[in-house]
């Protein structure tokens, strides 16, 4: 597949994905009916009936191998579409009787409210259950290091539901990256036009909770609170600091992604948010944060990474490197020695200045299909391309630029391996986060 030069939507590379890393076979302390001969159909649950969890189903029974067992959602009204497609498959409101009651799967994905990644994929995998997990693969720091953990030491098949990972064009703005086309790279600059966050207080109002509704199984491992509708569910939940991670949460692990990969990078050294601020109930709209990580094979001394969402964009003078090239609502900018390269989001990266690199010819390597790379690899056929050891660790960068956010006009020194800042204490608060009484998850 090559690349296309018209940009693509999002939906339309959901279908066309990608390739490469994690080990398989059912952990020997933990519940032996994950793992599946390559002859066999994959057994497999979806946590999440509708949304983003109907797509991920959707992309994953294409493979011929692949067959639904059950879902569970704590709306039962979103699971009317999912039980046309799969007139067999299971339905449960609880996704705990789920994991307890079907003895016989492999494999799920995760494609829920942020919150509840954490405590249903830990849970799964304690199960021997290979997951899929949709990003951020989680809502904190602590949890991201914890499913990492889990799944290495009990070599279990995970990918993250980052699907431009896996697209042809991520995997050319790596390889140029890695080939030195633009010399080390010193500088990115990567934006979102997305604004997942609001300034207004919380409405004081209490409404009726929808009849095919679970609540208190909605809100699950986060604090109660009363059912305000429209506010939380479905989608507004991304806005909401108990519940999603916005903007940036959403956004930063895709659009960060092929700068994680490409340049190896490893924890920052530290971050700084100079943008919007969360109120008492929800992110801010225009973050703009900046890391300082220490020097790759493929950057200087040190990178410089420059976000931007909502309303903010990267400064005039990086916007004249584009030359005649349009500024597109989401993308990155990456500024080596050598040169320039401009990535739109999920299109034909641009080298620049083009007169320079008029005879240069980007590599091909080819999409993957994201979700099959997941089957096959629980079928002991491949590897995932975004394991949780490589897709963990860009979760955890990603969400302390979104707790950076607590903190404006204040470095935070970033203690990588002992997940803490050193010199603003009172931010580690933030690092993990208690569980409800009574949905503590072992593990995490």
């Amino acid at each position: 597949m090559s690349a296309s030069p018209t940009p693509i939507s999002r939906r339309s590379a959901l279908r066309r994905l990608s390739a490469a890393a994690a080990a398989f076979s059912a952990p020997a302390a933990f519940r032996r009916h994950a793992a599946a001969a390559p002859s066999e159909t994959v057994l497999h649950a979806s946590f999440g009936g509708s949304g983003m969890a109907m797509s991920d189903v959707q992309s994953l029974a294409s493979n011929k191998h692949f067959k639904l067992v059950a879902v569970a959602d704590v709306d039962l009204a979103r699971t009317r579409q999912i039980q046309k497609l799969f007139p067999d498959v299971k339905i449960y409101q609880d996704w705990r009787k789920l994991l307890d009651k079907e003895k016989d799967l492999n494999s799920v994905n995760v494609s829920t409210p942020d919150h509840m990644h954490a405590p249903i994929t830990m849970s799964a995998m304690r199960r021997g259950l290979h997951v899929y997990t949709q990003k951020p693969l989680t809502q904190t720091i602590h949890e991201a290091r914890r499913l990492t953990e889990a799944a290495r030491d009990n070599k279990l098949v995970t990918q993250m539901g980052i699907q431009i990972h896996s697209h042809v064009v991520h995997r050319t703005v790596v390889e140029t990256i890695q080939a030195g086309a633009i010399g080390k790279v010193r500088e990115v600059h990567s934006w979102s036009g997305k604004d997942w966050g609001d300034r207004n207080p919380r409405p004081d109002r209490k409404d009726p909770v929808p009849p095919e509704m679970n609540w208190d199984g909605w809100l699950g491992v986060a604090s109660t609170r009363p059912f305000i509708a429209g506010y939380y569910h479905p989608g507004e939940w991304r806005k909401r600091l108990d519940f999603g991670t916005g903007t940036f949460g959403d956004m930063g692990c895709h659009i960060l992604d092929p700068v994680y990969a490409s340049l190896a990078l490893t924890a920052p050294k530290s971050v700084r948010s100079d943008g919007d601020s969360p109120n008492a109930d929800s992110w801010g709209l225009d973050n703009r944060v900046r890391y300082i990580f220490p020097a790759t094979p493929h950057t200087a001394d040190e990178l410089t990474l420059h976000w931007y969402n909502g309303a903010h964009r990267p400064p005039e003078e990086i916007k004249a490197l584009l030359g005649k090239h349009a500024m597109t609502s989401q993308g990155s900018i990456y500024i080596g020695s050598e040169g320039v390269l401009y990535s739109p989001y999920i299109d034909t990266p641009v080298l620049l200045p083009e007169d320079k690199f008029k005879d240069f010819k980007l590599p091909e390597p080819g999409g993957r299909n994201h979700y099959h790379q997941f089957i096959d690899a629980c079928r002991g056929e491949g590897e995932t391309s975004a394991p949780f050891a490589y897709s963990g660790p860009l979760t955890e960068m990603v969400l302390l630029g979104c707790l950076s956010t607590r903190f404006p006009k204040q470095t935070l020194e970033w203690d990588g391996p002992g997940l803490k800042v050193t010199n603003v204490p009172e931010a580690n608060a933030f690092v993990r986060k208690r569980y409800r009484h009574g949905w503590e998850v072992e593990g995490i």
